[in-house]
């Protein structure tokens, strides 16, 4: 049994090296890439014409971020069987999986939450822009 063990962690540790080049691929994208552009969306323009470039960009942006993201996550699915394993040999494979993890899921939630962030000041500074043409209509209305 134990010889069995050590042969599956063996296993595990070269499937592990196979899949880190796609992990080495998506932190790299994520750290020189995709942090920098979440972070130039930050401030938001005061237009709405300046808001919808915003989001045009943002959604261009987006797809190739969702990308990485999706990569990211099918990598991890097949490294969730290290869960059960424990040994030493195997203890720092497990540290850099958790690290690749843990980029992931918080570059993935800071892009989910500039998706929903940006898309809800568009919505935002539409209904203004309609409610302020609304009433520059009724105005023109009471002086005719």
């Amino acid at each position: 049994m134990l010889s069995n063990k050590r042969i599956q962690e063996l296993e595990l540790v070269m499937e592990f090296e196979k899949v880190e080049e796609c992990f080495k691929e998506v932190s790299s994208w994520i750290e020189n890439v995709g942090r920098k552009r979440l972070k130039e969306m930050i401030n938001l323009d005061d237009s709405l014409e300046m808001l919808l470039q915003t989001l045009k960009q943002f959604r261009e942006f987006d797809l190739v971020a969702s990308e990485y993201c999706r990569r990211g996550q099918e990598a991890l699915k097949k490294m969730d069987r290290w869960e059960d394993f424990s040994s030493v040999d195997v203890h720092s494979y497990r540290i850099k999986l958790q690290a690749y993890k843990d980029q992931l899921e918080e570059f993935c939630t800071q892009l989910d939450e500039n998706r929903h962030r940006i898309c809800e000041t568009v919505r935002l500074y539409e209904f203004f822009d309609k409610v302020r043409q609304d009433i520059c209509c009724t105005d023109k209305g009471i002086k005719s």
